[in-house]
């Protein structure tokens, strides 16, 4: 038995697998076959029918349009996700791989078939589609249908569009496909271990282990470092394209069009949150202290201070932990995040050719969703199941208003996330008498809150260097890609800690750059607005959670403007997005002050 499976019998997670039958009992079954030719069929059958018509359709020809397609984008959306699950826990199996490239490809299929709707939809004349719109008959669609005319000056010739489709799949997806297994396959330092443990490591409370941890990361990135240039380079070089044939006036114009916010709002909020970046260096230059060392390397960033509690919490505590939180908050949060655990809906324990990190799938509608995360045992761990969990919750509640309505813009996917960890680590401060345990503790959530805000934005600068670069000086190499990284990350910390040079690869890692170009700042856009939210919650009380509650059911069927209008809550107003600052530096002032 090695480590791993040590650990994860220890834990009592090497049994929490999820159980894929909810979607298909196998890429072989009957069922999987039936619907992937149900697929190509529909596709074929709606284009052969409304191909061309869409200007001439009346406000009930539209509806029974729209409800065909949102089935057939169901029903892609369900081998997509089986495909994308079975992947994500077996990268280093080709049949798997294979598996998700061919549902790729399927969807590309369909897509082709089908982009002539949102082409045709778009020609209408305004007149036309508010007539349209105003129609009772389209009302579970008005937003969705309001939402796709947003792209009308980035449409391109039907030709062109469909070409960009065929090549998607051998294009963007296959790059990350490749990102994934390599870094899915990778094996660190002398034991071999994967990421997630040797990452794990960066928070041990011995400072050998971390350094030896920091070291085996970068050696290993260094080891594939040539490739995993290269594609960074090739998916920005994508993007640039994309960008230019679409004329998106700058790199996170398409982001931001797809988060449903101005370009105008995502700076306010980049820039105010960058303005207190001298926040981070007055905790880390305290946190040194607190140690009892001179100064902070890269490696010291996560030490646990040595009051905090450094048990090993296996996965029942874990689950105890989290439902009792979400419980006391509200027992319908409480009654939803149980089915997961009861129902098999979560992949837990570290394993070989396992993905790092952890997400949480919407699936489609008509099934839920399936979380997946790396249990380690870490009150960190605890956090994450949260997070993701919180994920989870948001997700079945919004699936009542259908595949096309729940799709929640980024900028607010993190909020039931970050609210369910701020419930937890509540939870958790509570049971804690020891002011040295509890000053630890606040130190642990305000490293996290750092990494959520302060790192996502530094990292957003990170991505503003990667792709003008490229754009204005062409492939970028492994040493100017790392200068980027670390010119970012040291704004961040002052002079609070020390980057060593070996820091500047470690962006390499980071597979949101990649798979969702723009995405980290919708982060710090959810820790803020929780931050804040939390602290309408403490003063309204009941009548909170009700409105809270039908906020994360509303799932994308408004902007998110309109969906947060019952929280009177300005986005472009730097002072409200200062609201969530202060609450960090008064727990920033509380930890100071002992």
């Amino acid at each position: 038995m090695n480590d791993t499976e040590r650990l994860n019998r220890e834990l009592g997670t090497g049994e929490v697998l999820w159980n894929l039958d909810d979607l298909y009992s196998g890429p072989d079954s009957e069922a999987f076959r039936q619907d992937c030719s149900r697929c190509e069929q529909e596709a074929r059958a709606i284009s052969e029918s409304y191909r061309g018509r869409v200007k001439h359709l009346s406000a009930i020809e539209l509806l029974e349009l729209v409800t065909r397609l949102e089935g057939l984008e169901s029903l892609i959306g369900r081998l997509a996700t089986y495909a994308f699950l079975q992947f994500t826990t077996r990268v280093d199996n080709a049949a798997a791989g294979a598996l998700q490239q061919k549902i790729h490809e399927l969807a590309d299929r369909c897509s082709g078939e089908l982009v002539f709707f949102e082409l045709e939809w778009n020609k209408v004349s305004k007149k036309q589609a508010r007539q349209r719109l105003a129609d009772d008959a389209l009302t579970p669609y008005r937003h969705y249908l309001s939402s796709l005319r947003r792209y009308r000056p980035h449409q391109l010739k039907e030709v062109e569009e469909k070409l960009l489709i065929e090549l998607r799949s051998v294009g963007r997806s296959s790059w990350n496909t490749l990102f994934d297994k390599i870094i899915g396959t990778m094996r660190f330092g002398e034991r071999g271990r994967t990421e997630e443990e040797v990452l794990s490591d960066l928070y041990h409370a011995d400072r050998e282990v971390r350094r030896q941890a920091a070291d085996d990361l970068t050696a290993g990135l260094k080891s594939q470092s040539h490739i995993l240039t290269h594609i960074f380079n090739t998916l920005a070089a994508d993007k640039m394209i994309s960008d230019r044939l679409r004329r998106y006036p700058d790199w996170i114009s398409a982001r931001n069009l797809d988060n449903q916010v101005d370009d105008a709002t995502v700076a306010t909020l980049v820039d105010t949150v960058s303005g207190r970046y001298d926040l981070v260096a007055r905790y880390y230059r305290l946190k040194a202290g607190l140690l009892g060392l001179d100064s902070l390397v890269d490696y010291d960033r996560y030490a646990p201070l040595p009051a905090l509690p450094t048990i090993s919490i296996d996965w029942e505590s874990c689950r105890d932990i989290v439902l009792d939180s979400f419980t006391g908050f509200s027992p319908k949060l409480g009654d939803i995040a149980a089915r997961f655990f009861d129902r098999r809906w979560i992949h837990a324990p570290l394993l070989a050719g396992k993905r790092g990190g952890a997400f949480a799938h919407p699936c489609t509608p008509d099934v839920h969703p399936y979380v997946l995360v790396n249990y380690a045992g870490t009150l960190r761990d605890v956090s994450t199941v949260a997070h993701e969990l919180g994920h989870g919750v948001h997700q079945v509640l919004a699936a009542e208003r259908g595949y096309y309505n729940s799709d929640t813009p980024l900028v607010l996917a993190e909020t039931a996330s970050v609210f369910a960890e701020l419930l937890v680590f509540k939870a958790q401060l509570a049971l804690l008498d020891s002011p040295e345990q509890r000053r630890a503790f606040i130190c642990q959530k305000l490293e996290s809150i750092f990494a959520t805000v302060f790192r996502q934005v530094a990292m957003n600068r990170f991505e503003k260097l990667l792709h003008e670069g490229r754009r204005q000086r062409g492939e970028l190499s492994s040493e100017e890609l790392g200068e980027c990284w670390l010119q970012t990350q040291q704004e961040m910390f002052g002079d609070s800690v020390e980057l060593r040079d070996d820091y500047r690869i470690w962006w390499s890692y980071i597979p949101h750059f990649l798979s969702t170009p723009g995405y980290v700042y919708a982060y710090a856009f959810g820790e803020l607005l929780v931050l804040a939210l939390y602290n309408r919650y403490l003063q309204q009380g009941a009548p909170f959670i009700d409105a809270y509650l039908e906020l994360l059911a509303a799932g994308g069927s408004a902007t998110p403007v309109e969906l947060l209008k019952g929280f009177a809550i300005d986005l472009d107003d730097p002072s409200f997005w200062n609201q969530g600052l202060q609450v960090i530096d008064g727990l920033l002032m509380e930890v100071e002050q002992g």
